[in-house]
């Protein structure tokens, strides 16, 4: 079977423009949200319930919002595979949900450095969680859909329209291909500047 049912979403996105009605037909899912600070209050606004990531990992955002996701707990349901008995055994040992779509977009960090931003405000726009959680969840494209960027919006949309909450294998794996463009480019962008600066 390479469909999967999209059950729960981890959402943390810098760009919330154009979120909103994906927002609202997981909703209609029956997708269970989980997400962090600002776009946490951002779901709440749309009147969808959402469940704070720090309640699942008993951890705050820490040092100034470098740390949130960064959990055993957010990674190993993304990373767990659901065909795996170990895997399986051990998720429900340490009790971790399965995430199976993540929702993100990185710091804006070429757009920082056009800004001519000082440079340790430029460093504060290397994301570190965010590139972590499409690398994890792109990898495991098997059972997790990533949606890296807001120029998958509209794509995700047109897949919820058409076939609700479920994927296919052949979805997911394009979807993790431009996840890994994504991360490819983001890294050139942050060796360049640091080659040149």
């Amino acid at each position: 079977m390479d469909k999967r049912r999209i059950k729960r979403a981890l959402v943390s996105v810098f760009h919330k423009d154009g979120l909103d009605e994906i927002l609202c037909k997981l909703n209609q899912e029956g997708v269970e949200l989980l997400s962090t600070g600002g776009t946490q209050a951002f779901i709440e606004t749309l009147g969808i319930p959402c469940r704070k990531v720090e309640d699942l990992t008993s951890y705050p955002s820490i040092l100034g919002g470098r740390v949130k996701t960064l959990h055993p707990k957010v990674f190993g349901g993304i990373l767990a595979r659901r065909s795996n008995e170990d895997d399986k055994k051990q998720m429900s040992q340490y009790e971790i949900p399965e995430i199976d779509l993540v929702i993100v977009d990185l710091y804006p960090f070429e757009q920082t450095v056009k800004s001519g931003a000082s440079v340790e405000e430029t460093i504060e726009k290397i994301d570190i969680g965010g590139i972590s959680l499409i690398r994890a969840a792109a990898k495991n494209y098997e059972d997790v859909l990533i949606v890296s960027s807001r120029a998958d919006y509209a794509p995700l949309l047109k897949l919820l329209s058409e076939q609700g909450a479920e994927t296919t294998l052949q979805q997911r794996r394009q979807f993790a291909t431009r996840a890994f463009a994504t991360s490819s480019s983001y890294d050139t962008a942050i060796h360049e500047w640091f080659e040149n600066n």
